[in-house]
């Protein structure tokens, strides 16, 4: 359906990726603010590369960008493709199997000990699964997707960044998972390739999934997390949230989703296979049917309180005129509860000094 495009799309996306395949404008963390990183790599992201859907020629590109930042930062980081398929249902209601070959980007850090901490985001966009889908402009090769999720991929590049020379217990592993918007299936593609053995040792999964246009941070654990490790993770990180005055809450509970638990993004796959997790989502669990899908207020600007999926909205310029100041705001809060967090989850050592 989209090969005609694509074909242009690739040409153009293989001179764009060539050209800024480095990021030559993203400066190292070093002492830069907190935050400043995890922006830039956002708007970067999102500006040239978008239309990430799973098995696009855009979707390959930013899974290779995304491999060698994490080779910048001398992380063992490789590019795993699958073969996987999602239907799509036509206006006479017929439904078609679309192939695809899918790119999902994993970076290892080994700690010291076999346990360890997965930090996971998507980086792929909407792919129009109808014709419904296309004529109501969801998804396609002009959404730049940057609350979903090229945020939560910005906000990961800079935890990577800022832990890679800090020693820890726990070995920690970032998963830029890709078809996370045609059912989660880069998260079950990784999960089906663990062992159980790597299962076991998996402490803990933060899942980052659109922290952008939302009303507010949320951070709520799986339905199977144990409470103690809710305690440890999710409660803890509202405490480090409250401590820097940053706006953050815990779902307040709902018939379908209990007190403190989300849902609806890569963390439940893992949280289905008994795995605690920890997601980390901008939204507001109060409004429309409480379900956190509904991320804002209505009004004239966000009409049906969302950004989701829709190119119109979900893009640079329309959320830095109506959002200003957002994107470097909710990098910085991101990435200062979730860098200390980390640190004390994976159980980090004190950098020792070099002698002079």
């Amino acid at each position: 359906m989209f090969s005609r495009v694509y074909l242009k799309t690739s040409l153009l996306m293989a001179a764009l990726g060539g050209v800024f395949s480095v990021s030559a404008a993203i400066p190292a963390v070093k002492e830069a603010p907190v935050g400043k990183f995890a922006a830039d790599q956002i708007r970067h992201i999102a500006t040239y590369f978008p239309g990430r859907m799973a098995g696009s020629p855009a979707e390959l590109l930013t899974a290779d960008y995304l491999k060698q930042q994490f080779g910048k930062m001398g992380y063992q980081s490789d590019i795993r493709s699958f073969n996987t398929r999602y239907l799509y249902t036509s206006k006479d209601g017929k439904k078609n199997w679309n192939n695809v070959t899918a790119s999902s980007v994993i970076a290892a850090k080994n700690g010291s000990g076999p346990q360890q901490i997965l930090i996971v985001a998507h980086f792929d966009t909407y792919t129009p699964q109808s014709d419904a889908d296309l004529d109501n402009n969801l998804g396609g090769l002009t959404l730049q997707g940057v609350d979903d999720n090229a945020s939560g991929v910005g906000v990961m590049l800079e935890l990577a960044e800022r832990l890679k020379n800090i020693p820890t217990a726990y070995g920690l592993r970032f998963v830029a998972t890709s078809a996370e918007e045609i059912g989660s299936l880069g998260a079950q593609n990784y999960l089906q390739r663990m062992s159980a053995e790597e299962k076991n040792n998996t402490v803990l999964v933060i899942n980052l999934d659109s922290l952008v246009t939302g009303d507010r941070l949320y951070f709520n654990a799986g339905r199977n997390t144990p409470k103690k490790i809710a305690k440890q993770s999710r409660d803890r990180a509202l405490d480090i949230a409250h401590r820097y005055g940053i706006a953050a809450a815990t779902n307040p509970g709902s018939k379908q989703w209990p007190k403190g638990t989300g849902c609806c993004s890569d963390q439940e796959v893992f949280d289905n296979a008994g795995m605690p997790v920890l997601s980390v989502e901008a939204t507001n669990w109060s409004l429309g049917d409480k379900n956190g899908y509904q991320q804002r207020a209505l009004s004239p600007h966000f009409p049906q309180g969302i950004t989701w999926h829709r190119p119109q909205y979900d893009n640079l310029q329309y959320l830095e005129r109506y959002l200003p100041g957002r994107i470097d705001k909710r990098s910085r809060e991101s990435v200062q509860i979730l860098l200390p967090l980390i640190k004390e989850l994976a159980k980090a050592h004190p950098v020792k000094a070099q002698k002079k």
